[in-house]
């Protein structure tokens, strides 16, 4: 059974799209504010999934992803889900949030430190309905099946195809949510009503936060470090380097501020500030996530797994020359490279736990992409899943009985990602527990979605906030290695941190003060 579709004659913007459904359940969006060269083709919104499903809290072990995959199943084996050809690759599916405490369920990894927001470790949605942008194409739809809320179908016991009857129930549920869907589009851009704006519930008082300290140069911000912590952080991370237990560990520091704001009043701002090719936006209950992720986590289709690890920073300069100068001292510089390097080793090990032998590659190493206030090192690694049967022409199939990977064991072989935790993982994110006083929660998490047909892509979740309670909180950080200078490694974190600040101060929630 394939989608009903209606293309949309007059689009918004995935902004104004966001706006016009602020306050719906479960509202996410994908993102390509920043469009490229092979990067930031689409963009998807949905709300309003057919059923949800949480993880509170990891534990070591547990399949996070068990009652998703079998509603998923359910749904495949009654319906026969398919896809328009043609279209964007995200027609309806899982979508949603992995935090990074969520590794937890396949590394025995301590979790320490406070944690006000007390996001679950995972949130996901199964979604009906899509809007799809082709931003190539200058193009828009509405895409829907027309599924029934999973509790209805989970009552009735039919294990059997649809009948007659079935498609015509969904093909008008299809056609109601279109309708429904197309008319508040019809007032993208629009300015809502406050009591459609997702509800800022009474802040918590800075008594019960862990302790917070100003943040050099920024009035309203304060940081779960000082820069003397910090550096003293760093420095102890360079101790385990040359002591033998790891190679590099990604160490971040956690930005909080006051907000009034409404997030998706927010992420309209940080998309102006700092638009990124893997943004997105996904509110539930009283919580929200706005990011300007620069960095693709995973993405398959048609059995071939991507990653695109980000490793390597430098603040953008005044003026081409400048920028030009920035961008060869990176692209030349021994320190970078190696820590750039080493995760890409990271993740080819992690891949090859799932991936055909001998098919894993790295089409591009250490290349420099420019961003709104940095310019980072990217590589790219692919590999074939095991047992994948619709691969790239001339890609071997794996015989007949052999072990097949899907994305769901391909989240559990390398999440989190490499690049924001260090080499060796386990190791590394040890660390990372016992010198940072906050837990992560979203940051370095992921938002992602997985079609009907298997179709995955998805974020890591760097610069990125998390609303909640009056407040909003974002970590930034970085890769320490044995030749890190600690005062360096804290400024590079500011350097990163700068697009986020501006969409504060824009929304009038902090002041650069000049110190």
């Amino acid at each position: 059974m394939v989608p009903a579709v209606e293309e949309l004659k007059s689009a918004p913007s995935p902004a104004d799209a966001l706006r016009a459904f602020a306050g719906a359940e479960g509202l996410i969006l994908f993102d390509s504010a920043l469009q490229r060269r092979r990067l930031g083709r689409y963009s998807f919104l949905a709300a309003d999934p057919i059923a949800s499903f949480s993880v509170e809290r990891a534990a070591f072990a547990d399949d996070p992803f068990a009652s998703v995959q079998a509603a998923v199943a359910r749904l495949n084996d009654q319906f026969q889900l398919g896809r328009v050809p043609g279209l964007p690759p995200f027609q309806g599916g899982v979508a949603g949030m992995l935090s990074y405490e969520l590794g937890g369920c396949w590394e025995r990894i301590p979790r320490t430190g406070r944690d006000e927001f007390e996001l679950p470790d995972a949130w996901f949605g199964i979604y009906d309905w899509v809007v799809a942008w082709d931003h190539q194409e200058d193009r828009a739809w509405v895409i829907s099946h027309g599924l029934p809320k999973m509790a209805d179908r989970v009552a009735d016991d039919t294990e059997s195809p649809l009948d007659d009857a079935d498609q015509n129930s969904c093909l008008d549920r299809a056609a109601a949510r279109i309708r429904d869907v197309v008319a508040r589009l019809s007032v993208a851009g629009v300015e809502r009503a406050v009591d459609d704006q997702q509800q800022i519930s009474e802040p918590w008082p800075e008594s019960e936060l862990a302790k917070q300290h100003p943040l050099p140069g920024w009035a309203g911000v304060t940081s779960d470090f000082t820069r003397a912590e910090y550096l003293a952080a760093v420095k102890r991370v360079i101790e385990y380097i040359h002591a033998g237990d790891i190679f590099q560990a990604n160490l971040s520091q956690r930005l909080m501020a006051r907000c009034d704001v409404p997030p998706t009043e927010l992420y309209a701002t940080l998309r102006d500030c700092n638009p990124a090719p893997f943004a997105g936006f996904l509110a539930h209950a009283d919580w929200a996530i706005v990011s300007a992720s620069p960095e693709r986590f995973l993405r398959v289709e048609n059995g071939i797994v991507e990653t695109r690890p980000i490793k390597g920073t430098r603040q953008r300069r005044t003026g081409p020359e400048a920028d030009l100068f920035t961008r060869d001292e990176l692209r030349q510089s021994e320190k970078d490279v190696a820590e750039n390097v080493m995760i890409v080793d990271l993740l080819r090990n992690d891949l090859s736990r799932v991936c055909e032998p001998g098919s894993i590659s790295v089409p591009e190493l250490c290349v420099v992409e420019t961003y709104e206030t940095v310019q980072h090192l990217v590589s790219e690694v692919r590999g074939t899943l095991k047992g994948a049967r619709n691969v790239e022409p001339g890609t071997p199939n794996m015989e007949p009985g052999t072990e097949k990977c899907d994305i769901w064991s391909l989240l559990a072989a390398s999440f989190p990602g490499g690049s924001i935790t260090g080499a060796p993982k386990v190791r590394a994110m040890e660390i990372i527990a016992e010198l940072e006083p906050t837990v992560r929660g979203p940051y370095c998490g992921s938002l992602f979605y997985s079609a009907f047909d298997g179709t995955f892509d998805s974020s890591i979740l760097i610069r990125s906030f998390v609303w909640r309670r009056g407040w909003v909180q974002c970590r930034v950080g970085g890769g320490i290695v044995a030749q890190s200078d600690p005062t360096a490694e804290y400024e590079e974190t500011l350097h990163k941190a700068e697009g986020m600040l501006r969409a504060l101060q824009r929304s009038g929630l902090c002041q650069q003060t000049g110190e």
